[in-house]
């Protein structure tokens, strides 16, 4: 009989936050599942509670002794098993050190590793132990194109129950056959890799807003029936009331009317009285219907065309202080140009495009300069920043925050952004002014997957220049025409596939 790891309405909350889990019901058999779903909706935590590391009432494990290993995303120190792992000398081992390009006397500079070697190391450690279920949070981060391949190669021979926590896109759709989607308490699973998972439930969100569609109009139809049937019944009240007709008058033609005019308004109250059962299920149904998240609408980027035909050069040596990452380049990028530049991580990506910007000839307010990363002042002045603009224009930067998936109230009360959170304020500071260029330095880190496709789609609707600096090959082929790969010093120019 297979290993099964199932949630049967399982809930979970943090002490005054929203819940992580709200009465979910999940089955996990051997094979490789990705759990995917925005920053902040409880990925991780739910590795915890599959993991046994938080308590949650509906977790079941068959058999109950099955051995579970998580894979932690914090990189500062080698764990025991990494450090067993390093010093072990069986054939399974060595095999694994070699796949993946692992120096057993690494463990000594630790600290001065690379973040992919060590997440490397970890990946490898925990295929080494061979546990019934392997939980890994985010192991693609920081890990170049070959060493995504190395792993990829190594966590495809797992026979257990694995679960992918990942925003990368390529990752999920070579290893994994299911897709579980968490966000907002609750989840929903398709026996699909994410690819095609996400196509149909961009195919059932679609029928859903349909279905909200047609019930705004029922309810629309219904309020204005209602309406237009109690003006009709207030006109038969007002005509019952006889108002003009002499009192004296006993004639058969009076007691007709008042006869005529007591069945209208008796018609016209019945006609009401549906009316209001009407409107009633039209607003049951609408407030019933699925209502789309306000947060991570499309993202609009501004552009201003450049006079110029060349905006950024480099002619010459790069040099990274004393060290030539590149012998000799005559590089341009026009004003139409939408350039890639991939490599293994320590060829010098960031170098060139310092060089290139040293050669722009557009000034800086026209171009979005993203760095790789931000540290705690570029952070503090992010917020300044946003804090010191004008209501109106403040206003339009939130919009996007709210695009990226921030929610704007949470963003204002924090008084240190999440890494996530950051970023996505650096990019829409940038996009919410009108510029020629974009140059942006794997933009992608720390965004969740959501977000990367919305920055994805505003960057393929976006017509000016571009310049990438990317690990995430998907972003890469879809966004730009033209990709440099710099390895060994070289610098290789040509189109990528945009499959």
């Amino acid at each position: 009989m297979s290993p099964s790891l199932r949630l049967v309405r399982a809930s979970f909350a943090f002490a005054d936050r929203r819940p992580i889990l709200d009465a979910v019901d999940l089955h996990l058999t051997p094979g490789w599942t990705g759990l995917v779903g925005p920053n902040g909706a409880g990925k991780t935590t739910l590795l915890r509670i599959l993991a046994g590391e938080l308590p949650c009432a509906g977790v079941h494990r068959d058999p109950d002794d099955l051995r579970v290993h998580r894979l932690h995303q914090r990189l500062d120190a080698p764990e025991a098993d990494v450090l067993a792992f390093a010093a072990a000398w069986d054939k399974r081992a060595l095999r694994l050190q070699s796949r993946l390009d692992l120096d057993p006397t690494g463990m000594d500079r630790w600290p001065t590793l690379s973040p992919g070697e060590r997440r490397r190391w970890q990946v490898a450690a925990a295929r080494w132990l061979e546990p019934d279920v392997l939980l890994l949070d985010e192991p693609g981060n920081h890990l170049d194109r070959q060493a995504r391949d190395a792993l990829l190669d190594a966590l495809s021979g797992f026979r257990g129950i694995g679960v992918l926590v990942s925003h990368d896109r390529d990752l999920l759709d070579a290893l994994t056959t299911r897709t579980v989607h968490l966000e907002h308490g609750r989840s929903r699973a398709a026996e699909l890799p994410w690819s095609l998972a996400r196509a149909a439930w961009d195919e059932e969100d679609a029928r859903l807003l349909a279905d909200l569609d047609a019930a705004r109009d029922a309810d629309d139809r219904a309020r204005r029936q209602l309406h237009a049937s109690r003006e009709r019944s207030r006109g038969a009240s007002r005509a019952r009331s006889l108002r003009g007709v002499d009192p004296r008058d006993h004639d058969a033609r009076s007691t007709g009317r008042k006869a005529a005019v007591a069945k209208a308004e008796a018609s016209h109250a019945r006609s009401t009285a549906r009316a209001v059962t009407a409107a009633a299920r039209a607003r049951e149904t609408l407030d019933a219907a699925v209502r789309p998240d306000d947060l991570g609408r499309a993202v609009v980027v501004r552009h201003a065309p450049a006079r110029k035909r060349v905006l950024l050069t480099c002619n010459g040596p790069v040099l990274a202080g004393s060290t030539r990452v590149l012998e000799h380049v005559d590089l341009a990028v026009g004003r139409d140009d939408r350039v890639w530049i991939a490599g293994p991580n320590g060829t010098g990506k960031s170098t060139l495009v310092a060089a290139l910007l040293a050669g722009a000839t557009i000034p800086a307010e026209s171009m979005l300069v993203l760095p790789q990363e931000l540290d705690e002042p570029a952070i503090d002045a992010l917020l300044a920043r946003l804090q010191a603009l004008p209501t109106d224009i403040r206003g339009g930067v939130l919009q996007l925050v709210a695009a990226l998936g921030v929610a704007p109230a949470q963003l204002l009360a924090s008084a240190r952004p999440s890494p996530g959170e950051a970023r996505k304020l650096a990019l829409a500071l940038g996009l919410a002014d009108d510029r020629a260029l974009l140059v942006l330095d794997e933009p992608t880190h720390h965004l969740d997957l959501p977000a990367r496709l919305r920055l994805q789609e505003a960057l393929q609707a976006w017509p000016g220049a571009l310049v990438l600096v990317t690990h995430d090959d998907a972003l890469g082929r879809a966004v730009c025409t033209t990709r440099w790969t710099l390895a060994a010093g070289e610098l290789h120019a040509e189109t990528p596939d945009p499959r």
